[in-house]
C-alpha cells in the first residue's frame, strides 16, 4: 500500500463509498471494457466529497497556476472546487468538446483568455485522450498548460505516457490499488 495524505485517505473513503462499483463489466468512454466503474461524479458534485477533492488537488497543484480547469463535465465541480479552496485567486473554466455555434462561441467557458496558466484536471483518466483535447484546445487559445492533475488514473501509465508527448506532466491523486481494485 502506498503511503497517502490525509486528504487522499479522505479521498478513497469518499469515493468507495459514493462512486466505485465493482458488479461490472462496464463500457468505459475510452471503449475499454473493465469490472469496475468509478462514477466521479457522485463525489465531485457532492459537498464532502467537493471540499476533499479541491483540498487533494491544492497539495500537488503548480502554484503558479492561474486557472484550473478541463473538458467538461468531469473538470468543472473539481476546477470550481478546488478554486473556491484556494488561499489565493484561482479562476476556473470548462473545455467543451465541440465549438459552440451561437451566443460567444468557442470551446472555452469561463474566465479564461490567452497568456494564462492553467492545469487540466480529470476525475478518471483511462487514455489521456480527454486531457489530451482539453491541453490542445487551450493552446490554441493561447494558454499555456502547467501541468494535469487526475483523480484516479487507471490507465497504468499510458496516459501520463500521451501527456508527457504533449509537454505536460500528468499528477494522479489515485490509483486503482488505492481503492482496492484492479487497473
Amino acid at each position: 500500500m502506498r503511503n497517502l495524505t490525509g486528504n487522499q485517505n479522505e479521498l478513497v473513503a469518499h469515493l468507495k463509498a459514493h462512486s466505485l462499483a465493482t458488479d461490472g463489466p462496464y463500457k468505459l468512454s475510452s471503449g475499454i471494457e473493465s469490472d469496475w466503474y468509478l462514477d466521479g461524479r457522485q463525489t465531485t458534485y457532492d459537498g464532502l466529497g467537493a471540499n476533499i477533492v479541491g483540498r487533494c488537488v491544492l497539495e500537488v497543484m503548480e502554484p503558479s497556476a492561474d486557472a484550473i480547469g478541463g473538458m467538461t463535465m468531469g473538470a468543472d465541480p473539481i476546477a470550481v472546487a478546488t478554486a473556491i479552496l484556494a488561499p489565493r485567486p484561482l479562476r476556473a473554466f470548462s473545455v467543451r468538446k465541440e465549438i459552440k455555434a451561437h451566443g460567444a462561441g468557442g470551446r472555452l467557458v469561463g474566465p479564461i483568455r490567452a497568456g494564462d496558466r492553467a492545469v487540466v484536471v480529470e476525475d478518471t483518466v483511462t487514455t489521456g485522450g480527454s486531457m489530451g483535447k482539453a491541453i490542445e484546445a487551450l493552446r490554441e487559445a493561447g494558454v499555456e498548460v502547467l501541468q494535469a492533475i487526475v483523480l484516479v488514473d487507471r490507465s497504468g501509465g499510458a496516459a501520463a505516457t500521451r501527456l508527457a508527448a504533449l509537454g505536460v506532466s500528468l499528477v494522479s491523486l489515485l490509483e486503482p490499488r488505492d481503492l482496492g481494485v484492479g487497473a
